[in-house]
């Protein structure tokens, strides 16, 4: 007989599954940080700065103001616990979990080589040469390497563009990894120079990481179907349903119904079912509550598009939206500009879900006039755009204006 679990109770399983409904803690250090981070296994990396960072949103969700730097200590230090790769996109993961991705990375070396990538073919001096550079001087930021190709030197030199793509290229299949960062630059090294030894030539086969792989994303949302847990690593639907069915075999998972869901669902075994869950919080675009756009409609009926690459004019709620989080409800979505010179976070547009009064104001500035100060932001400002946008000014006491600042790039 298969369980069913019902609509709401499914909602506060992913919400609890991903830190939220626990109560913050009274200081975020570095325990704190990496038990959110082993609870949810991975940040999304993303280079829009319109607000912050959006690696550095996820984990002020779920545990409030904290130390970025400290954060940025301990996932971008060069022998640190944590290691970029393509996860879901470009993400910060567990060290530990690195050769769970070499079959990915094999992927990418067999399509170079069955596309038979011209642009390798006509760049192999460029790949040599960034290897050489790299085992000679060790771990380097982007910048350097832009320097020391375009510096003179005996025969040929290099394009920046070529020398970004070589890297790109040998970061995906491998051949380089990411040492970390400053002020979001990469810096480059040779596996070995960086990562323990032993672990950056450890071989996991495909079948046993992602079986792995889909372990973790049950965890980490608790409940979903199929493709909501492929999806959290990027996984292929023909590697991932064999994983699944050995997951629930294990007892690893179990499949339940939810009413309203056209495909099965998939509990884990650790999963909570709490009975209320309480907390407020503005979600990145890139957070893995909303980041698979066919599960945050389904789950909370939250239709939900990022427009940083709509033209300005086809926008229908602004630039850089974020989700709103009240309890176990999705009940809106903010436009959110850091206007860091005049010290000002600037509510570009505020708007209420269906069924949402603007009584859920006094939830939302709260969590405004926290995301303010944790930015170092001494005032709220609020546009005259959107249907929450006027009581979200009043309950702040915030200045009402009348034009959004143009955005075109983060």
């Amino acid at each position: 007989m298969v369980d069913s679990i019902s609509p709401a109770a499914a909602r506060r399983i992913a919400l609890a599954a991903q830190g939220f409904g626990r109560g913050r803690p009274d200081a975020v250090g570095t325990r704190q940080l990496n038990l959110l981070l082993e609870r949810i296994g991975l940040l999304q990396l993303d280079s829009v700065n319109v607000l912050e960072r959006s690696h550095y949103l996820p984990v002020f969700a779920r545990l409030g103001a904290y130390d970025k730097a400290l954060l940025d200590r301990l996932t971008f230090a060069r022998r640190g616990p944590y290691r970029e790769y393509w996860a879901h996109e470009a993400a910060l993961i567990p060290l530990d979990d690195w050769p769970l991705f070499r079959f990915r990375m094999q992927d990418f070396r067999d399509y170079y080589a069955r596309t038979a990538d011209p642009w390798l073919a006509a760049h192999a001096d460029t790949l040599a040469w960034l290897r050489s550079e790299l085992a000679e001087k060790g771990p380097l930021p982007a910048s350097k390497i832009e320097r020391d190709a375009a510096a003179p030197r005996r025969g040929s030199w290099w394009e920046w563009d070529e020398v970004k793509r070589g890297l790109e290229r040998m970061f995906r299949v491998g051949d380089v990894v990411s040492a970390g960062r400053s002020g979001f630059e990469r810096t480059y090294a040779l596996p070995e120079h960086v990562m323990p030894e032993g672990l950056w030539e450890r071989e996991v086969p495909r079948e046993e990481a992602v079986h792995q792989l889909m372990e973790r994303a049950a965890r980490a949302h608790g409940i979903g179907t199929l493709s909501d847990l492929a999806d959290y690593y990027r996984l292929k639907t023909v590697d991932a349903k064999p994983a699944l069915e050995r997951l629930v075999d294990e007892g690893v998972v179990r499949r339940v119904e939810v009413p309203g869901w056209k495909k099965a669902a998939f509990l884990h075994r650790d999963a909570r079912i709490p009975r209320r869950i309480e907390a407020t919080a503005l979600l990145s675009p890139f957070d893995p509550v909303v980041w698979e756009r066919e599960r945050a409609l389904r789950m909370f009926g939250f239709h939900y598009r990022i427009e940083i690459y709509t033209p300005a004019p086809k926008r229908v709620y602004g630039y850089y939206t974020l989700p709103v989080l009240v309890d176990e409800a999705l009940v809106g979505r903010i436009d959110l500009k850091n206007d860091r010179k005049r010290g000002v976070l600037r509510v570009q547009s505020a708007w209420r879900e269906e069924g949402v009064t603007d009584a859920v104001a006094e939830r939302i500035v709260p969590a405004l006039r926290e995301l303010a100060a944790w930015q170092g932001l001494g005032e709220l400002e609020v546009v005259d755009r959107g249907d929450l946008a006027r009581a979200v000014a009043a309950e702040a006491q915030a200045p009402l204006v009348d034009q959004p600042i143009s955005v075109t790039t983060g």
